[in-house]
């Protein structure tokens, strides 16, 4: 199939995926770039390609010698057609403050829950993982994301707040670190929640994602003490200014906000369970915020990482069936 041209824009990605045959070569493209068609279960290029279908039969004998352009991708076993999927995945990867599936599902003309699986596996696709460690200089910071207490009914916040908040109020803890830019380049984060804010479990995050000798920015939580001995560790008192030159963590502090404006602007109520999905979300388009593609190359990069990833729906409920309501 002809390799095909990214859209530009939203209205040109909906105008452009309207067409299923464009559609179909676009992922294609996508998918197997060097134009060779595989089949997902024995890896063989001899295929045959069924028009009227828009699928492939492998002409070696096995199980499920058909299949589609889905199949093996976070959009395998979804009856939603790619005219849906791909303006599903622009809007995430493109909006600032993310897309809630009730505004999706209106958009789509497909119902809130198919809507909320869908952008769950599109998450999926927005998650990156490395084990290169961060150098450099280093910002890192932690912060809660939960409801208010305030805004608890009385006997919702007596079972949740405990103490005087933080972790076992009701919020969950979330570790940041952010590698500053350099000539040329910009500022990338790593997210994850973590099950508390004590020294062991800061530090042991820090030492497995930071490299020995990196230039390490904090707080003055008395959970990063003791770090001098790997890092060439300065600390910012916010009690008495946010900033000293170079040693601040407002890096850090910019993705909060942008994170818990989307959270708490977009989604509303995020259950901890899924909290992790979120915070990829988040991570990717902040980390892709400069791609020299522009909304049409961080479209793409996202759907280069749609393939060996699979989300079911008993996984994203848990067994229970019960949905958020973003």
């Amino acid at each position: 199939m002809e390799k095909s041209k990214s859209p530009a824009g939203l209205l040109d990605a909906i105008r452009y995926f309207a067409d299923q045959d464009r559609a179909l070569a676009f992922m294609a493209a996508i998918r197997w770039p060097d134009g060779n068609v595989r089949c997902p279960t024995c890896g063989g290029t001899e295929l045959s390609f069924l028009s009227t279908r828009r699928l492939w039969k492998c002409k070696n004998n096995h199980p499920r010698r058909q299949f589609s352009i889905k199949v093996g991708t976070i959009m395998e076993d979804s009856p939603v057609g790619l005219d849906k999927w791909l303006p599903a995945m622009w809007l995430i990867v493109n909006c600032k403050n993310g897309i809630s599936s009730y505004e999706l599902a209106r958009g789509l003309k497909v119902t809130q829950t198919t809507a909320w699986f869908m952008l769950h596996r599109l998450r999926l696709a927005m998650q990156s993982g490395s084990f290169d460690k961060m150098s450099g200089h280093v910002e890192a910071d932690e912060t809660f994301i939960g409801g208010r207490a305030r805004f608890m009914h009385k006997d919702k916040r007596a079972k949740k707040i405990k103490g005087t908040g933080g972790v076992g109020s009701g919020k969950a803890a979330v570790m940041g670190l952010l590698e500053r830019h350099g000539p040329g380049s910009h500022s990338t984060v790593r997210v994850k929640v973590v099950p508390n804010v004590r020294r062991a479990t800061l530090q042991a995050e820090l030492k497995s994602n930071v490299e020995r000798g990196a230039n390490l920015y904090t707080d003055a939580l008395a959970s990063y003490r003791g770090l001098d001995m790997d890092y060439v560790h300065q600390v910012i008192d916010h009690a008495e200014c946010y900033a000293k030159g170079t040693v601040h963590t407002n890096g850090m502090e910019n993705f909060w906000s942008l994170l818990k404006r989307a959270i708490k602007g977009t989604y509303v109520s995020v259950e901890p369970f899924h909290l992790f999905r979120y915070l990829d979300e988040q991570a990717f388009r902040f980390n892709q915020r400069k791609h020299k593609q522009g909304d049409g190359g961080r479209f793409v990069a996202a759907l280069q990482q749609i393939v060996g990833r699979r989300l079911t729906f008993k996984a994203l409920t848990g067994g229970d069936g019960v949905l958020a309501p973003t």
